[in-house]
């Protein structure tokens, strides 16, 4: 049985004297109200369900943001309680970031993006990973 989804317990915002960061897919602050269910996503990479990696960036990404979605989905969340990522990316370039957003914005469809760090790496876990996502979401507590 799949848990409702409920609503997220944070607002995103842009605050004057900031450049807008929405055309690189992230936001600069997130308050988290009191008295929520944090959900701590491990860093998750580019493989499918039987442990393979595309050699593609694009498929390595959408791969790990399907990957949070599934590990969210397990506690009744989704990509919308998301309010802080970090992102590592090996071998980091303006085509990768530029892969990353377009992404990005289909995965969050138009809404607000959460905060986000990207850090590049020179090499990631496993051999031919491209991309790895953590997570921190919030829900409201359940009863």
């Amino acid at each position: 049985m799949t848990p409702t989804l409920a609503a997220a317990p944070f607002t995103l915002y842009n605050p004057p004297g900031l450049y807008d960061p929405a055309p690189n897919a992230y936001s600069h602050l997130a308050v988290v109200g009191p008295g929520t269910e944090w959900l701590f996503v491990a860093g998750q990479g580019g493989e499918d369900a039987q442990g393979q990696l595309s050699p593609v960036f694009a498929d390595q990404a959408a791969q790990a943001i399907a990957n949070v979605r599934t590990a969210l989905q397990s506690r009744g969340a989704d990509l919308q309680h998301i309010f802080k990522l970090t992102l590592l990316i090996a071998d980091h370039s303006g085509e990768r970031l530029r892969t990353w957003i377009e992404q990005a914005d289909l995965a969050w469809a138009g809404n607000m993006m959460p905060v986000c760090t990207l850090i590049p790496v020179p090499r990631l876990a496993l051999d031919g990973m491209l991309i790895e996502i953590e997570a921190v979401a919030a829900l409201m507590p359940r009863d």
